[in-house]
């Protein structure tokens, strides 16, 4: 019988259903998955890697490790990202459906959103310290106790946060979104 590996470089994996077949390697290293089901990656690292087409709604992220980890056109539903090892997580997002996922209490600087789904989101106690939402729907998302200064919202819409119950000095708006800082106000705005 062959050793199994326990580290995977420079690879691509397409339309594999991870979900029905347990990924061989503990470690991925600068990995592409195209169009690949997930359903649990506890314990296993990624590093550099990319994620395209890819299904992770629901998946079992318990001490998963993402270090400069990408995604794109990926449906994440439900995800919850704070169980993942915070140890030099960082990620970003583009054209993804992120919808019901959390991210309670991460440090996510400089973080880049793009045209991503991000409704019912949980941000309470995140460190978004220049982070960019570029078109990002944020409708019913919660942001709460976090740190969004310089944060980057012009292009965003249907958030609603309250300036009282966040840090968002230096951050950007556009001034057709401002009624999401008045919310609370239940102001009529024209």
């Amino acid at each position: 019988m062959a050793a199994v590996s326990n580290i995977s470089e420079n690879n691509t994996f397409e339309k594999i259903d991870f979900s029905k077949e347990k990924p061989l390697s503990k470690e991925y290293e600068a990995c592409t998955f195209k169009d690949c089901v997930f359903s649990d990656l506890a314990y296993i690292t990624f590093i550099d890697c990319v994620f395209e087409q890819c299904n992770f709604s629901l998946c079992n992220l318990n001490n998963t490790s993402f270090k400069n980890a990408s995604f794109k056109h990926s449906k994440m539903v439900g995800i919850n990202f704070t169980h993942c090892n915070p140890f030099l997580f960082a990620v970003s997002f583009e054209n993804c459906f992120l919808s019901l996922a959390s991210f309670y209490k991460l440090k996510l600087k400089s973080t880049t959103f793009k045209f991503c789904d991000l409704q019912e989101v949980d941000f309470t106690a995140c460190d978004l310290t220049t982070a960019s939402f570029d078109n990002c729907n944020l409708g019913l998302s919660i942001f709460k106790n976090t740190t969004l200064e310089k944060a980057d919202f012009r292009s965003s819409y249907n958030f609603s946060i309250d300036p009282e119950n966040n840090r968002i000095k230096g951050a950007k708006f556009s001034r057709l979104a401002l009624e999401g800082l008045l919310d609370k106000y239940s102001l009529v705005i024209e």
